[in-house]
């Protein structure tokens, strides 16, 4: 009787658990670009997204034109706000091999979420949106969160509002060595000294800490880590990278780069300089120097 008791309880538990996760998924807000664009790109776009040799039935999911308005066979692929009348419903969730989407002979698939995901979507209005690169920066409204002891700044309630929605606590006030430890090492790389340390524990002002931070942005090593991150992504290299693997002179590519972070330079300036920086009007040594962007690639010197 108590196992019963036990299971019984479990079962419970388990069921009001799944039924406060469909709660809570059913509330969530499906945004086009976050949630929505990858599957579609994925699994539809092959047949219904902008090339026309592959476009089937007339439909391009990558259009909200084409997606609310009537196909070829008179049915809508998105009703906003109506997943009964949806084609694009109906297909996903078909068991129907003839109508199931996307069909198995693409060899692609559908997750249970990824469903889910695209109901949502409907239910909400399918609405779509442009291309992050193209949007304009909305500026949000902080959320309110009820940790307002530990709120310091803007940023601070976006991120208190996230671990209440998750249900977790703020972390408590990190000690003073614990402190000038995690800037060091995120601003430079590298662990505080103990000369550092010693001095940042017998300042007892206010803007102790807005000290070391300033003096780690004036560091030459907050360059040279800050730079390595933006290295990695440009495949920036010593070498060729093929076959012998020849060493090549790109280093003053590199020196601007770490100079650039360590001089604070405004990041539309840094990305036209690497862009284009020989072609700039009266280009400067060190706008060419920043082309140097270009040929981070792999490159080989074979012959034939």
């Amino acid at each position: 009787m108590r196992c019963r008791s036990v299971v019984g309880a479990t079962s419970v538990a388990s069921l009001l658990v799944l039924a406060a996760a469909s709660v809570q998924a059913a509330d969530r807000k499906i945004e086009f670009n976050r949630d929505v664009r990858p599957i579609l790109s994925n699994n539809c776009y092959l047949c219904h997204g902008p090339d026309k040799n592959q476009l089937q039935a007339g439909l391009r999911l990558d259009q909200r034109e084409s997606a609310v308005g009537k196909l070829e066979s008179g049915h809508t692929a998105l009703v906003p706000n109506d997943i009964s009348a949806s084609e694009l419903v109906k297909r996903i969730t078909s068991a129907n091999p003839d109508e199931q989407m996307p069909p198995k002979a693409s060899g692609k698939s559908l997750t249970p979420a990824d469903i889910e995901t695209l109901k949502l979507w409907v239910a909400q209005g399918a609405e779509y949106q442009g291309h992050w690169s193209f949007l304009a920066a909305v500026r949000r409204d902080p959320p309110a969160t009820k940790f307002t002891n530990n709120v310091r700044n803007d940023i601070d309630r976006f991120v208190l509002a996230k671990l209440e929605q998750v249900g977790l606590e703020p972390s408590g006030e990190a000690d003073k060595i614990s402190l000038i430890r995690r800037a060091t090492l995120d601003l430079t790389g590298l662990p505080p000294t103990p000369a550092e340390v010693d001095a940042f524990l017998a300042d007892a002002s206010p803007e102790a800490y807005e000290r070391v931070v300033d003096r780690l942005l004036q560091s030459p090593r907050y360059g040279e880590h800050q730079g390595r991150i933006w290295l990695d992504a440009a495949r920036y290299g010593d070498t060729h990278g093929l076959h012998l693997d020849n060493e090549r002179s790109l280093w003053p590519y590199r020196e601007y780069v770490i100079n650039a972070f360590n001089q604070n330079k405004p990041f539309d300036q840094f990305t036209i300089e690497q862009l284009a920086g020989d072609q700039i009007p009266n280009a400067t040594v060190e706008h060419k120097i920043a082309s140097g962007f270009n040929r981070c690639n792999v490159t080989t010197s074979e012959g034939g």
